[in-house]
This record gives structure tokens, C-alpha cells and sequence, in this order.
């Protein structure tokens, strides 16, 4: 079901995907929306009940003037004490996991888990792809068109208007974001104090082997890591692998 709250004027969207499970809050990346983790939630139920938020500037919610860490983290703190479920897990792929691990460690109380899907410590974003995509094009079909392979990534967040079909997402907002994103930030992730799983697509482009194994080893005993046949989007490529990861993960712990 999607719903609504209001943080410093702006209006915030979420989808709450039901159930008697346990909270999982959940947080997608960049060309993204909540809708991008209905496969998770389906497979997680009943266990988990996932609760996913359109970020600032994507989906249904609100753009934003500034979309710098310490919003993205705000915005998060504000919908968990909305939701008044307690201390949670939190999962996020891409901006939603650095999004998830700086708010894991700056409020250790409330995170009881927390998954990364495919984003280091150190992130080097390359916003180029944001600035090619065509700002409108005439018909759905002929949008995914235009994006070829990357349209079945980036189909959820597709919007009609009325000068044709474009995205939930302000490409300019975009790249802001994304170079706000770009930095280190390794003090968040080692301070992290909650058993945390990190996941690596093995053709990602964004996560290297070795930093991912340098993210485990600067937590050890907390953090464990696994690597599935995926590219960057672990969820989308390996649906039922990146499932059952975090299916397992949570189990331990719930």
C-alpha cells in the first residue's frame, strides 16, 4: 500500500508491502523507487514485512532543494520514528546502501541488521549515463527503446506526462545526488555496530573484489560478504539468489 507523511514541508512516499513479518526498511538506488523491491518483499513474506521509501527527488515523493549525506540520512530518521515499528533492519542498494550505513552508525539503537546490495566505503560515481538519458521521449515503448539494455533497470521509476514519457526522478536532481554521494566514507561503515551483511554482484561495476574484502576485514565478526552472479543491480540479476541471501541473513537474526 502506498502512503504518505510530511518532513519539513516536503511530502515523502512509501510503499508498505504488508504482512505480520518483522519491519524491514528498505531503500533503493539511484533511477529507482520503493515499487523496486515488490520481488523482495513477496519472497520474504510472511517472515518480513518490507517497507520501502521513495528517496527524496524519486518516485512519488517530493524533489528537493539539497539531496547532500546529511538529508538522505535525515529523511531517513524522520520515516522510521513515522512508522513507530521500533528498531528495524535496514536494507539499501547503491545510494540507499550508503544511505542505510551512515544511518546504521549514527543510530546504533535502531538499527538491529543491516543489508548493503553493491556500494563501497569509497564511492567514485561516474554520473555520465544521468546526463545522456533522453529527458522525454514520445511513448513508453520508445523511451526503453532509447535506453536499451539498462530500460529493464529503470522501467519501474517510467512516467507519462503530458509531453510524453519521461521519469519519477529529475535528472539534474540526479546528478546532484550523485556527486554528493562520491567521497569516503569509511568512518560511517567501520562504525557500524550491528551484524551486517554486505552483498557483491561479481561483474559489478560499482564494487571491486577488493574493496568489498577490505570492508569485511575492517569489521571482523561483524560483517560477512557474499557475491552473487549479478551485475550492479544484485535484486534485479539474481532475483531469487539475492533473496535467499538475505532471507538466510535475516533468519540468524530474527
Amino acid at each position: 500500500m502506498q502512503e504518505f507523511f510530511t518532513v519539513g514541508g516536503r511530502r515523502l512516499s512509501y510503499l508498505d508491502f504488508g504482512g505480520p513479518g518483522q519491519p524491514l526498511l528498505a531503500l533503493h538506488g539511484h533511477y529507482n523507487e520503493a515499487s523496486a523491491f515488490a520481488p523482495l518483499a513477496e519472497a520474504l513474506a510472511p517472515h518480513w514485512r518490507v517497507i520501502a521509501l521513495d528517496q527524496r527527488g524519486h518516485g512519488e515523493s517530493d524533489r528537493a532543494e539539497s539531496y547532500e549525506r546529511d538529508d538522505y540520512v535525515a529523511d531517513l530518521a524522520a520515516f522510521h520514528r513515522y512508522l513507530k515499528v521500533g528498531p528495524a533492519a535496514v536494507l539499501g542498494h547503491s545510494l540507499g546502501g550508503v544511505n542505510a550505513y551512515q544511518y546504521a552508525s549514527r543510530h546504533p539503537d535502531l538499527v538491529t541488521a543491516l543489508i548493503v546490495e553493491d556500494i563501497g566505503a569509497v564511492v567514485d560515481c561516474d554520473w555520465s549515463f544521468t546526463t545522456r538519458l533522453p529527458p522525454r521521449a514520445p511513448s513508453r515503448d520508445a523511451l526503453a527503446s532509447a535506453l536499451g539494455a539498462a530500460a529493464s533497470y529503470l522501467e519501474c521509476s517510467f512516467r507519462q506526462s503530458e509531453d510524453g514519457w519521461g521519469f519519477s526522478f529529475g535528472i539534474d536532481d540526479t546528478v546532484a545526488s550523485q556527486k554528493a554521494l562520491n567521497g569516503d566514507h569509511w568512518k560511517d561503515w567501520v562504525a557500524v555496530t550491528c551484524p551486517t551483511l554486505l552483498i557483491r554482484g561479481t561483474r559489478s561495476d560499482e564494487l571491486a573484489a577488493d574493496h568489498a574484502r577490505e570492508m569485511i576485514a575492517r569489521r571482523p565478526g561483524q560483517a560477512r560478504l557474499v557475491e552473487l552472479p549479478a551485475g550492479h543491480v544484485v535484486h534485479h540479476d539474481a532475483q531469487a539468489q539475492f533473496a535467499a541471501a538475505v532471507s538466510a541473513f535475516l533468519s540468524q537474526r530474527g
